[in-house]
């Protein structure tokens, strides 16, 4: 019984996301931080702060820090190799850089002005898994509004990506509360992050569409316990 609500309180948050206009969502796809591509990696710091990273390029000031740990990673294309990393194809406009990190368990975003309803992402970790979580305070602190522990990814895309970190796989998780920091831990260099959604449960990249077959299926999840239960 606990399972099918579960399964259609998952659905239902999915389907209501995709439908709901999302004017305050945005999304970080760590594209612009290496100053040239191939290249290797370099530190995010304020890139999404109003400063820069430490390839001295600057993004979008969204008001959004990481810790010092926090790397952009280069992704490989066809015909460009630069790490064991890649988007496979599947995500035009955020797939030359993503999120990881080479010391410690974890790094942490922190975004002083706070936001609401969900979080989400897509990340890829063929070896390890590693965990998301949630809290209204700056640097881990406070109450833990969300958990989500990852399991471990698919290593399938084509040999023209040479990568094992291929495809990335979707998580998200809706909350209540205003959150203000997120803890992604792991195994250093064994979990990579992309497409960093904060406002909506469902991340920026790929396509809604993708997500709402996703929802439509979790929705027969749903129904078939339903059935058994009352059969």
């Amino acid at each position: 019984m606990k399972l099918r609500y579960t399964i259609l309180a998952a659905a239902t948050a999915m389907t209501c996301s995709i439908g709901t206009a999302q004017a305050d969502v945005v999304v970080l796809n760590f594209e612009g931080i290496n100053a040239t591509y191939p290249s290797g990696f370099a530190n995010i710091y304020d890139f999404y702060n109003g400063g820069t990273s430490s390839d001295g390029t600057s993004g979008v000031n969204y008001g959004v820090q990481f810790t010092d740990n926090a790397l952009a990673i280069c992704l490989n294309t066809p015909g460009n190799y630069c790490s064991n990393t890649s988007r496979g194809g599947v995500a035009p406009g955020s797939e030359l850089g993503a999120l990881f990190w080479l010391n410690g368990p974890e790094t942490y975003m922190n975004y002083a002005a706070g936001f609401e309803n969900g979080f989400s992402f897509n990340y890829a970790a063929p070896n390890t898994p590693g965990s998301v979580s949630v809290y209204d305070g700056l640097n881990g602190t406070g109450n833990l509004l969300a958990t989500l522990d990852l399991g471990l990814t698919p290593s399938t895309c084509g040999s023209e990506y040479s990568a094992q970190y291929c495809p990335f796989v979707a998580a998200g998780v809706n909350f209540a509360g205003v959150a203000k920091s997120i803890s992604f831990a792991g195994t250093a260099n064994y979990i990579v992050f992309d497409d960093v959604t904060f406002g909506s449960a469902i991340p920026g990249v790929p396509e809604p569409s993708t997500y709402a077959l996703f929802a439509a299926g979790l929705l027969g999840l749903a129904y078939t316990a339903r059935r058994r239960s009352r059969g």
